[in-house]
């Protein structure tokens, strides 16, 4: 008697794959990369090459001689993981320091876990906080763009680094902001995370990812609602001491989180409500960190608390059983 096969249903075959997946977020993010290293040089290479190759190499060692597994680097995401933590952190930062950011991030926030799929918080993140709270110095030293032919750069204080500092030394948030305007902030940062530099082309890899049908829009589009409503209620009250909603939309990692973090299959909830409720919580946090908190930016804390949620908001939020009406 023939040996029957059992599986689950719904029987449905597809030609997507977590490699082809993978594939379309990494090109998604090449126009991020390649304006990263045009704004900060060869230096920012560098740190890129250094990332990449830490999490590949990282996740290859451990699945063949602590987990005995077949290697899983084929899948491209500790690729995706060393891009983003790349262009989480200053292009000055040191070798040494992006390796152990690849180290917690592929070695305790993914494989601790087990791997892709059953990780509970964002790799990138975890290892771009733990380099946070580990070596502040090296993560709050920022530089302005000086390209790749450019001279030295010159040190310098983020747009949101810089609201905050003003603040407390008495400035209004109008004599401030009026050293910025929106064409600057949209195309090129001045200062920041490599990831920062230029908002245009994350919102053009969204884009894409969208067209491909690899990412749905609502969690990045909820953040980008509730930042910008949040942020208006706020300037609206006073002016003087809040910053606008667009200063806040194209400032900090805001872009980045919201389209290339948030929206990950594995740290985000599966039903469309869930991913609404995940990304309004995503946009309150980040404006209440950046508002009131130490930080003058929270998008990386504000995923981070919002991936411990996402449980809940799926045991809440049931997606629509296969073939229901």
């Amino acid at each position: 008697m023939s040996k029957l096969i059992v599986s689950p249903s719904p029987h449905i075959h597809s030609k997507d794959s977590t490699r082809s997946l993978m594939r379309d977020v990494v090109i998604a993010l090449i126009p991020a990369v390649i304006c990263s290293v045009v704004f900060y040089g060869w230096q920012e290479l560098l740190v890129l090459g250094v990332s990449v190759a830490s999490c590949v190499l990282l996740e290859w060692a451990i699945t063949k001689y602590m987990l005995k597994q077949p290697s899983t680097i084929g899948d491209l995401s500790a690729v995706i993981t060393g891009i983003l933590l790349a262009l989480n952190v200053p292009y000055t930062t040191p070798w040494w320091v992006i390796v152990i950011g690849a180290v917690v991030a592929i070695g305790v926030a993914k494989m601790t876990f087990g791997g892709l799929g059953q990780n509970i918080w964002n790799p990138a993140l975890v290892g771009r906080v733990f380099l946070l709270v580990s070596f502040p110095t090296y993560m709050t030293t920022w530089s302005a763009p000086k390209g790749l032919f450019g001279a030295d750069a010159v040190t310098g204080a983020t747009p949101l680094g810089a609201i905050q500092e003003g603040l407390m030394s008495g400035a209004s948030v109008e004599e401030l902001t009026s050293a910025y305007n929106y064409r600057d902030l949209l195309f090129a940062n001045l200062g920041g995370s490599a990831g920062e530099v230029c908002a245009l082309a994350l919102l053009a890899g969204f884009v894409y990812l969208c067209c491909r049908k690899v990412i749905k829009p609502w969690i990045t589009l909820s953040i980008f609602a509730t930042v910008a409503l949040t942020s208006l209620i706020f300037w609206g009250i006073d002016p003087s001491r809040f910053t606008d909603p667009v200063f806040n939309l194209l400032t900090g990692g805001l872009v980045l989180g919201a389209c290339f973090m948030a929206t990950d299959y594995v740290t985000s909830p599966m039903s469309l409500w869930g991913g609404v409720v995940f990304g309004v919580g995503i946009g309150f946090l980040t404006m209440m960190i950046r508002y009131f908190g130490s930080y003058p930016e929270g998008v990386s804390f504000a995923i981070l608390l919002m991936n411990s949620v996402v449980p809940l908001l799926n045991m809440w939020f049931k997606q629509k059983k296969f073939g229901r009406k």
